[in-house]
């Protein structure tokens, strides 16, 4: 094998591709609470709603596990604007992850909650606790603790595909590679460091989710 890895062209493009990494992180941050806070209360419905509303969410977990991400992305690019509403890249983006995620995460958490034994929330209940009460300190809390592990793998997963939404040149670190090699020609260059900065924004987030971890769960069944 005859070839000269050049990476003056990465150097060179280092301020752009830390943009777009940036950009990266944004949207999948926004994307998990977000993801987060729609899982949870798509959970609650599935779980305790009345039948047309769990119909509802049904129907919303299928389509989106049943379908790609890419169509999903497109979707909602591209078809919103027929309908008079048109978005930017980076909203069309954070949309779309949103919603791939929080149909995913709905099923962790309702398996979470629904691994709580029903004595606990009659408990909850008999103590004069209110019904958000109980859901948010007797059943949310263990439940999330229960699934955090499979839900904080999903939120990496997340990280690592939106790489996606560069097929709607929404400027994400992936876009951004894409760019320089289509003027410098250094493919094997820009997508080795670019691997090795989602390897580190993976285990950037793993570091975190280990330490919100430590803070909410673990340090309360210490000062039990």
């Amino acid at each position: 094998m005859n070839y000269s890895f050049q990476f003056d062209a990465v150097i060179a493009s280092w301020d752009y591709l830390l943009t777009g990494a940036w950009l990266t992180i944004r949207l999948s941050l926004g994307a998990m609470v977000l993801g987060l806070i729609v899982a949870i209360l798509c959970a609650l419905g599935k779980t305790s709603g009345p039948k047309p509303v769990r119909w509802l969410i049904n129907a919303y977990i299928e389509v989106i596990r049943n379908t790609p991400f890419l169509v999903q992305i497109f979707l909602i690019f591209f078809g919103l604007p027929s309908m008079g509403l048109m978005l930017s890249p980076d909203m069309a983006a954070l949309i779309a992850m949103v919603v791939n995620v929080g149909a995913y995460a709905t099923e962790i958490i309702r398996a979470g909650i629904e691994s709580i034994q029903k004595g606990q929330v009659e408990a909850g209940l008999a103590l004069g606790l209110r019904p958000l009460q109980v859901f948010r300190y007797v059943i949310l809390k263990p439940a999330l603790r229960t699934v955090y592990p499979a839900l904080t793998s999903q939120f990496i997963l997340l990280m690592l595909s939106s790489s996606v939404v560069s097929a709607i040149s929404a400027d994400e670190l992936t876009s951004v590679a894409n760019n320089i090699q289509s003027q410098t020609f250094r493919s094997f260059e820009i997508y080795i460091v670019v691997t090795a900065m989602y390897l580190v924004m993976a285990m950037m987030f793993s570091g975190l989710f280990a330490a919100i971890h430590r803070l909410v769960f673990t340090y309360d069944l210490e000062r039990r």
